[in-house]
C-alpha cells in the first residue's frame, strides 16, 4: 500500500536512515562510431547535472546519485548487452537514446520491472501507459515533432496543394513520422514525398538532385549524426532555402549546421526544450562541477542544445526520484518505486524556476494512461552570424485529434501481440 508523506516527514525519516546505497542511473552513451557527436554532449549534460546535485544538494533526498555509463556506439546489439551488464546494479531508470535499442529493451525492461524514458525518441504508442507500464516518452514523441512541424507551416500560410518531402534516415528512428505525415496529408491537402537516406547517411547526392527537380515547397528531414550536417550542406549546394527547411530535434544542434557555415542561416529545428546558456542553473554546473574538475567532458558544451537535453533529462529523472521518494516515504528507492514516481511525475513552471530552468520547458503531468505528456512542440532557428539557436515558436500543441488514433491503433496492436492486459484501473 503506498502511502503519501509531506516533504518534512520524508526529511526527518530520511536523517533518521542508515548509510544508503546510491540511487544508480546508467547512462547508455556513445562517445565513439558515427554519432558520437551527439552522444557526446548529452552524455556529459546527464552526468553534469547528476554531479550538481551530489556537490550542491548531497544527492537525491539524502540519497547520492551514480551515472553507470556503458558505450553502446550507437549499436542496439551493444545497447542490449550494456542493458545486460548494467541492470544488476541497482539501475532505476535507462535512457536509451536510440530508438532501435529502445525497441529491443522494451519487452525486457518491462519484465524486469525497470523503467524507460525514451524522451523525445523511441516507440511513439508507449505514451498508451494502459499497454506500456514501464516505458515513458514526455514531454513529447515523434509524432508530436511531425505534426508541430506541420502546423508550423499551417501558420505560415496555406499548405493545400503545397508539396513536402521528408528527408529521413532509414531506420526505425527515421520512419516513425511517416504514418503520422501520410494522415496528415489526407488532412490537410499537401503531396508528400518520402526520401530515405542510408546510414550514416554521408552520401546522400541522388536525394537532393531530386529535390532539386522535383522543387518541394518545405523539407522535413528525421536525421542523426553526420546525416544532418551533409543533408544542411546538400541543401546550401543546390541553394535550397533554408527558410523553408525543419529539422525534428535530433536534427537541430550545434555540430549540424556549424559545418556549412553562412550557408546555414536561417535554418530551422523542432524543439521540446530550451536553448542557450542563460539559465542559473548553467552558474551552479560551472561552480559545483566543472570548476571543481567533476565535469564529464571539458565543460565547453554547457548551453548547446545536446548538452541541454541531457541535462534536461536528467532534471526529469531526478524529479520524478524525489516523487517517488515522497510517494512511497523511503529515500533509498527500488526500480519499481521509480517507476510510481515518473507516472506521478508533475512538472510545473515555479518547479522549474526553483530548479534553476526558469521556462527551459513546458508544464506537465504524467499519469498512468498518458506516458508521453502534453506532445507541446516548440520552433527554433539557427542565426549563423551568432552561432546561436532562438526560439521562435513557442511550446504549441500537437494535433492529437490524429495523433492519439494512430496511439491506440499501434499500442492496442501490440497488446494483442504480447497479450497484454490494461494496467491502469
Amino acid at each position: 500500500m503506498k502511502m503519501k508523506l509531506g516533504t518534512m516527514a520524508v526529511a526527518t525519516m530520511m536523517a533518521a536512515s542508515p548509510v544508503m546505497a546510491d540511487l544508480v542511473f546508467p547512462s547508455l552513451s556513445y562517445r565513439t562510431g558515427p554519432y558520437a557527436a551527439g552522444g557526446i554532449p548529452f552524455a556529459d549534460g546527464y552526468a553534469d547535472y547528476m554531479n550538481l546535485l551530489n556537490a550542491r544538494d548531497g544527492g537525491i533526498g539524502g540519497v547520492m546519485t551514480k551515472v553507470l555509463e556503458c558505450e553502446t556506439g550507437y549499436n542496439t546489439e551493444k545497447g542490449v548487452e550494456c542493458y545486460e551488464s548494467t541492470k544488476g546494479e541497482g539501475a532505476l531508470v535507462y535512457q536509451p537514446l536510440s530508438t532501435g535499442i529502445t525497441y529491443q529493451l522494451i519487452p525486457k525492461a518491462t519484465a524486469d520491472g525497470i523503467p524507460i524514458h525514451s524522451m523525445g525518441y523511441g516507440r511513439t504508442s508507449a505514451a498508451n501507459g494502459d499497454v506500456f507500464s514501464h516505458v515513458f516518452n514526455y514531454p513529447a514523441n515523434y509524432w508530436n515533432g511531425a505534426s508541430g512541424a506541420i502546423n508550423y507551416l499551417m501558420s505560415q500560410g496555406d499548405i493545400s496543394g503545397k508539396k513536402i518531402a521528408l528527408v529521413y534516415h532509414n531506420s526505425a528512428y527515421g520512419k516513425e513520422p511517416i504514418r503520422t505525415l501520410e494522415e496528415l496529408s489526407k488532412k490537410h491537402g499537401f503531396e508528400l514525398v518520402l526520401l530515405p537516406v542510408d546510414h550514416p547517411g554521408q552520401e546522400q547526392k541522388s536525394q537532393w538532385l531530386q529535390i532539386r527537380r522535383e522543387k518541394p515547397d518545405n523539407v522535413i528531414m528525421y536525421g542523426w549524426g553526420v546525416m544532418n550536417q551533409v543533408a544542411v550542406q546538400e541543401a546550401a549546394n543546390i541553394r535550397y532555402n533554408m527558410e523553408n527547411f525543419i529539422g525534428i530535434w535530433w536534427s537541430g544542434s550545434e555540430n549540424d549546421v556549424l559545418p556549412a557555415g553562412d550557408a546555414a542561416n536561417g535554418y530551422k529545428a523542432l524543439t521540446f526544450h530550451g536553448v542557450g546558456n542563460d539559465f542559473p542553473v548553467f552558474a551552479d554546473i560551472q561552480k559545483y562541477v566543472v570548476d571543481a574538475g567533476a565535469a564529464a567532458g571539458n565543460g565547453d558544451q554547457i548551453g548547446t542544445v545536446l548538452y541541454n537535453r541531457g541535462l534536461y533529462a536528467a532534471m526529469l529523472a531526478a524529479e520524478a526520484a524525489k516523487t517517488a521518494q515522497e510517494i512511497h516515504g523511503v529515500a533509498d528507492i527500488t526500480p519499481a518505486m521509480m517507476r510510481d514516481g515518473m507516472e506521478a511525475l508533475e512538472i510545473t513552471e515555479a518547479k522549474m524556476a526553483a530548479l534553476g530552468l526558469p521556462s527551459f520547458g513546458p508544464e506537465f503531468n504524467v499519469s498512468c494512461e498518458n506516458h508521453g505528456g502534453p506532445g507541446l512542440v516548440g520552433m527554433t532557428q539557427w542565426d549563423a552570424s551568432a552561432k546561436t539557436w532562438s526560439l521562435i515558436n513557442e511550446f504549441a500543441p500537437s494535433d492529437m485529434d490524429v495523433i492519439q488514433p494512430l496511439i491506440d491503433e499501434d499500442s492496442a496492436a501490440y497488446a494483442a501481440e504480447n497479450k497484454i492486459e490494461a494496467s491502469c484501473k
